[in-house]
């Protein structure tokens, strides 16, 4: 079985490696996109702050001219949120917590695009990990352990997503929007929304 699979992949190697070096040679230069992004990340279903912000990276390698392998990883801030301390919800008095849950996104997978002119519309769908850390140093658990996430966890987490990107020569900029589903006792639907500038070359 074990050399079955040897075979196989070596097959595989050489059966593509023509239609990687016929594209080596084209004459389009775009083969590698980088680029870097602000991170708007939206909790589905929880209270009292649903709303993290970060900054990510990523990565984009041309398998032909309407699809790349994208890697991208982005990290989510922690945030402050007010909470009522007496149950009058007109004049409340409130104090303000730390949420005490910064989130980490590592993606991979495919991203399918409109040809390769100045502006691009494509869909992606990516698999890779949410990892959820929680900071206990002087900040309320109260907010990640209401989600169950009190003591932080990697999970499992598929993005399918759609976006447009616009470039002038080797400059472009990139939108993105779409739902990171993690996976921890059953799938929980997330926003998620990326903006940034992408390098092509």
């Amino acid at each position: 079985m074990k050399r079955c699979l040897g075979l196989m992949v070596t097959a595989l190697f050489f059966a593509a490696a023509p239609v990687v070096m016929a594209q080596g040679m084209s004459d389009h230069s775009d083969h590698v996109e980088v680029g870097v992004f602000a991170d708007y990340f939206r909790f589905g279903a929880s209270e009292p702050v649903k709303n993290f912000l970060g900054l990510g990276a990523r990565a984009g390698f041309n398998v032909n001219r309407n699809v790349q392998l994208e890697a991208e990883m982005a990290y989510d801030f922690k945030r402050n949120f007010t909470v009522c301390t007496t149950s009058d919800t007109v004049n409340c008095g409130s104090n303000t917590l730390t949420s005490s849950l910064r989130t980490l996104h590592g993606l991979f997978g495919p991203k399918f695009q409109t040809g390769s002119g100045p502006v691009r519309f494509f869909v992606t769908g990516k698999v890779g990990f949410d990892n959820f850390t929680v900071d206990n140093r002087g900040a309320s658990t109260g907010f990640s352990g209401a989600i169950g996430l009190d003591r932080g966890k990697t999970v499992l987490a598929v993005y399918p997503a759609a976006g447009v990107e616009a470039f002038a020569g080797p400059i472009g900029i990139r939108l993105e929007a779409g739902d990171q589903v993690y996976f921890d006792n059953g799938a929980h639907n997330n926003l998620r929304v990326t903006f940034g500038p992408q390098f092509r070359f």
